[in-house]
């Protein structure tokens, strides 16, 4: 849609596509069968800015908006849709910060994210997915520390980042009011990582539980104030599920890319399978889902970059474009038969990767859950 993008980024764009194509893509097969992280192509987006986009000029980075930032992921998730999901949960981790942080907390995570490390959201649990409210990691206030034990599972980044926004309950009895966030650095003692998870797709990104025991925190590391964490928790996603939209498209587009070339070389019959009718409207189908999710999604981003955060919208283009990027995917393995079952062929690789998006940052089933409170409020 390069009619509605301005100069700047339609330049952001057409960069981040020659990166995905020229140090993502050749790296995608091997690291996702080692279900690793390419780390020095990760540093090497890093130094070009990528992990800092929206990182405000004062701490370091480009100061750009949720627009700049959603088009890198659609790129890079068109390249790898697990590389894509490493960056944006960085993004993710500062997200909070940046909306609740002090400068100094501000300044030390923007200098990690910009010199090439990572970052990770600590919320989910091994009883606490999508209700949030009920995490028991606790954080007790003492001499001017905050004391914190508890588990995170299903943590992106966590083998890797240099700081973690812990989400802890400070008054285990207030419900989602008693929980706060915080900010921990990479080293703390008490801090280890658990059971790294052997995941079906994304796997350029890694995932591990976080095991905090007893991790002393100065009191200066909260975000915020005491017992703000959830609404901080639930302000930060109804942002960045929009970066989740956008990789959904991204790899929902070269499951298109893939079954038109594909269709148009693959001979039976006589005849390119292109000719046959049931494979032109499935290839129709497929664009106009994707058309659909990607104008959500844009729309969205220019809707965040004026200052108008709309979750629920929010929440319809991550559903939209998730299940857009599922079908999408499904009908490349169907277009491909055979061939597109067999791990010599990349659309098997896509439907592993699509389906983290109805899940992860809020299950489908949630977002729909949300928009129907828009509704009916």
């Amino acid at each position: 849609m390069p009619h509605i993008l301005s100069e700047e980024n339609r330049e952001i764009q057409e960069m981040a596509r020659e990166f995905a194509e020229a140090k993502i893509r050749p790296v995608s097969k091997e690291y996702d069968l080692r279900g690793e992280t390419p780390l020095s192509v990760y540093k090497e987006a890093a130094g070009l800015g990528y992990t800092s986009l929206c990182i405000p000029e004062e701490f370091g980075g480009a100061g750009l908006g949720t627009f700049a930032n959603i088009l890198v992921a659609e790129e890079f998730a068109r390249a790898d849709a697990g590389f894509s999901v490493a960056v944006q949960a960085s993004t993710l981790a500062m997200k909070p910060i940046l909306l609740a942080g002090t400068k100094e907390q501000k300044q030390y995570a923007a200098d990690a994210l910009i010199n090439g490390g990572m970052g990770s959201f600590c919320l989910t649990e091994p009883d606490a997915g999508s209700d949030a409210g009920a995490i028991r990691t606790k954080a007790v206030k003492k001499d001017g520390e905050y004391i914190i034990t508890g588990r995170k599972c299903f943590i992106t980044n966590a083998p890797h980042a240099d700081f973690y926004v812990v989400f802890a309950k400070t008054e285990p009895d207030a419900g989602t009011k008693g929980i706060s966030a915080f900010l921990v650095e990479r080293g703390r003692e008490g801090l280890s990582i658990g059971k790294h998870e052997d995941k079906m797709g994304i796997r350029l990104s890694t995932t591990a539980d976080v095991i905090l025991e007893e991790v002393h925190v100065p009191e200066a590391h909260l975000l915020g104030a005491e017992g703000k964490g959830f609404k901080l928790a639930m302000q930060t996603l109804d942002r960045t599920r929009l970066e989740c939209a956008a990789m959904a498209a991204g790899l929902s587009q070269r499951a298109i890319d893939l079954s038109v070339d594909y269709a148009k070389t693959r001979v039976t019959f006589g005849k390119p399978i292109a000719k046959l009718q049931a494979i032109q409207f499935m290839l129709a189908d497929m664009e106009i889902r994707n058309q659909a999710a990607r104008s959500l999604v844009y729309q969205c981003a220019a809707m965040i970059d004026s200052g108008a955060v709309d979750g629920k919208m929010n929440a319809v283009a991550k559903t939209f474009s998730s299940e857009a990027a599922m079908q999408n995917t499904l009908d490349a393995v169907q277009i491909f038969s055979g061939y597109g079952y067999s791990r010599e062929y990349e659309v098997e690789k896509l439907m592993r990767d699509a389906k983290i998006f109805m899940i992860f940052e809020g299950t489908n089933q949630i977002q729909r859950t949300v928009i129907a409170g828009h509704l009916i409020k």
